[in-house]
């Protein structure tokens, strides 16, 4: 799968192209706008970027997390050479190595929630006029589908391609939307 990127200034033109992506066979899973008047776009009723996939908490976490990974090792490394945990026991500098890799993994994220996400970086600067980010996660054979529709709505400004969300992920999210809707 990849995800196109479209900017656009008029979330009117949003709300149709969202339209007509559900027309094509685009499922909202695969549609969301990043904006940063978020009262606009509930309003409008389009499909929103996460607040928490907003913010680098995950790549952050996952950078702790190998900071975190390492110090441990080089906890448990130290210890062995120095033989102190022959003379005493495992048990402390094992204590220390997870309480490390904790906090380490802790602070990563508390250091990527205060960045914008890693893709969406490059349009900080349209959002910051007030512009509107329109992310399609596709597959190959839906490429056509939004290349007509790309045409269809010229106020739309391509603008690159990008990592998609992994498509079981899109298809998990798709089974659960219909899950709640049959289900009582």
């Amino acid at each position: 799968m990849k995800r196109h990127y479209f900017i656009s200034q008029d979330l009117d033109d949003l709300a149709a192209m969202e339209r007509d992506l559900h027309a094509a066979g685009i499922t909202p899973p695969q549609i969301h706008v990043l904006s940063n008047d978020d009262a606009s776009v509930t309003l409008k009723q389009l499909h929103q970027v996460e607040a928490v996939l907003r913010k680098d908490v995950v790549h952050g976490t996952e950078l702790g997390a190998a900071v975190g990974i390492a110090c441990a090792g080089a906890i448990l490394l130290l210890f062995w050479i120095s033989g102190l945990a022959d003379s005493y026991t495992w048990v402390p500098p094992i204590f220390l190595a997870i309480v490390v890799l904790g906090f380490c993994t802790w602070e990563g994220g508390l250091i990527g929630i205060q960045e914008p996400h890693v893709n969406f970086r490059r349009f900080q600067d349209e959002l910051e006029l007030g512009r509107h980010i329109l992310l399609v996660d596709i597959d190959e054979h839906q490429e056509q589908a939004l290349r007509h529709l790309a045409v269809a709505h010229p106020a739309l400004e391509a603008a690159g391609v990008g990592e998609s969300t992994p498509g079981w992920v899109i298809g998990a999210q798709q089974k659960w939307s219909r899950f709640m809707e049959l289900a009582p």
